[in-house]
């Protein structure tokens, strides 16, 4: 079998196991807490591709993990605190849809929305503080005080034209790749590595995870039905994405101030308009030149490891996840 098929093959077998162990925790938990459970599950199993618990299986497995049930609650913990931060994501944009599916908030209003945010939250927590030990407790806890921190950080700069590099990169170290560098870190302690290791995997998920929102900032501006959003919809709702952010520093004059009204003013009709100016700055091969750059960091990372199965299919599901249309 071809590495390729090897690595789809082995994906998708961890992926309908996420699937298969959500399910059944999630249906104990309604058994058990009711209605508030029955909102939250309608958003973790409404799809998504379970990127954060794939990836906590096979750094466990690359960290010379032998027993997948040693990890699944770590996985399945990411997972649900992911979940918990879309549903108060959605929240502070005002979004209708997630996933193609109407948001909690939307159907049952604010108040529940925000309940079955903080469920997920205590739930994740639970799973994968809980069960193991302190080294991973103080991991999770400082990867959930991070987060949000990032999220306060963000707001802050909603609509601030004067946002910089440096404070685009706190944001999505603290809310989207310090889950991923949380995840594989904890992930190779539970296999057994030492910390040394298990800090190189920690470094690995940091450079994935900002490769990772690189690359859906450019498709928000590009263009993606699989992103289950319309086009431009970070510009709409204010969020300071890397190519405006470099936009904005790279021109001058006339073309900067038309990209600030561009901006201030977006609707899907200034889409052209916005695409042609970012274009004209180089501020699209410069997001995908970092993107490039991030994902090498990475991968480096993982030379350290023996060239086993589990290390084929994490490289080629970092590289699959760096390439998406963009």
């Amino acid at each position: 079998m071809s590495q390729r098929l090897l690595a789809e093959d082995s994906l998708e077998a961890a992926r309908l196991r996420v699937e298969a162990e959500l399910e059944v925790f999630l249906e104990q938990c309604i058994i058990r807490d009711g209605e508030v459970a029955e909102l939250a599950t309608s958003m973790v199993m409404a799809g998504g591709k379970r990127t954060r618990p794939i990836l906590i299986i096979l750094a466990y497995e690359m960290a010379g993990g032998e027993n997948i049930e040693e990890v699944l609650p770590m996985a399945l913990a990411f997972e649900l605190i992911h979940t918990a931060t879309l549903i108060h994501d959605d929240i502070h944009d005002a979004a209708k849809y997630r996933r193609g599916t109407q948001t909690i908030h939307d159907r049952h209003g604010l108040a529940k929305a925000i309940i079955a945010g903080d469920w997920l939250f205590v739930q994740g927590f639970a799973l994968g503080g809980g069960k193991y030990g302190e080294n991973i407790v103080k991991l999770m806890s400082k990867c959930c005080a991070d987060i949000a921190s990032a999220e306060l950080k963000q707001l802050a700069h909603i609509n601030d034209l004067a946002t910089t590099p440096e404070d685009y990169d706190a944001i999505v170290r603290g809310k989207t790749a310090g889950p991923f560098a949380a995840g594989c870190e904890a992930a190779a302690l539970i296999a057994g590595q030492e910390a040394s290791k298990a800090a190189a995997l920690g470094r690995f998920g940091m450079q994935l995870g900002i490769a990772f929102q690189l690359v859906d900032d450019l498709l928000d501006l590009l263009g993606d039905a699989r992103m289950g959003k319309p086009r431009g919809a970070d510009v709409l709702e204010g969020k300071m994405t890397l190519p405006l952010i470099h936009g904005l520093t790279m021109l001058h004059g006339d073309a900067r101030q038309q990209l600030s009204e561009v901006i201030d003013s977006f609707n899907d009709g200034l889409w052209q308009e916005l695409i042609s100016l970012l274009e004209r700055a180089g501020s699209l091969d410069y997001s995908r030149s970092l993107i490039r750059t991030h994902m090498e960091r990475g991968i480096e990372e993982l030379h350290g490891f023996e060239e086993t199965e589990a290390r084929t299919v994490i490289m080629s599901l970092a590289k699959e996840l760096m390439l998406r249309k963009i």
